[in-house]
């Protein structure tokens, strides 16, 4: 795991570059084959996600790396981790998520379907998204996760 100081170029470009790409895919795929969504509603949801996870990616990774120092306090195990990855992508996530599903006009039975699906599928998802974060800090080179294989 990766100690973070004060603003690292890296790990923000590599946070913003993760949670864009996995958001917008896992997103796509819970508004329209599991939420109801259209196509179209669901690409402008995407669109509008995209500013909005380029402002909070780097955030979501001080906060994910934080509350994983803090499960693993309680337990070392691989179990703790993915526990404590579930827990701070339905934490940070679900608000925002709901808020971007407001905007673009899904109506209220669609937003608490897609933040309860994604919350609920979200113990894979926090893991996954999880994994994919530590793949892209090592691609970007982020000091504490590049030397590790």
């Amino acid at each position: 795991m990766s100690v973070k100081g004060p603003f690292n170029v890296r790990s923000a470009a590599a946070d913003t570059f993760a949670m864009v790409i996995f958001s917008f895919i896992t997103g796509m795929v819970i508004e329209v084959f599991i939420s109801g969504m259209t196509f179209e509603q669901s690409l402008a949801s995407r669109t509008l996600s995209i500013p909005v996870n380029i402002a909070i990616a780097w955030p979501y990774g001080m906060f994910r790396d934080m509350v994983i120092r803090q499960g693993m306090k309680l337990s070392a195990s691989g179990w703790m981790k993915g526990l404590s990855d579930m827990l701070a992508y339905v934490m940070f996530q679900s608000p925002a998520y709901a808020g971007i599903l407001l905007f673009v006009g899904a109506d209220i039975d669609q937003i608490i379907t897609a933040v309860t699906s994604n919350a609920f599928v979200s113990g894979a998802l926090g893991v996954v998204y999880g994994q994919f974060l530590e793949m892209c800090r090592r691609m970007f080179r982020v000091p504490g996760y590049y030397q590790q294989a």
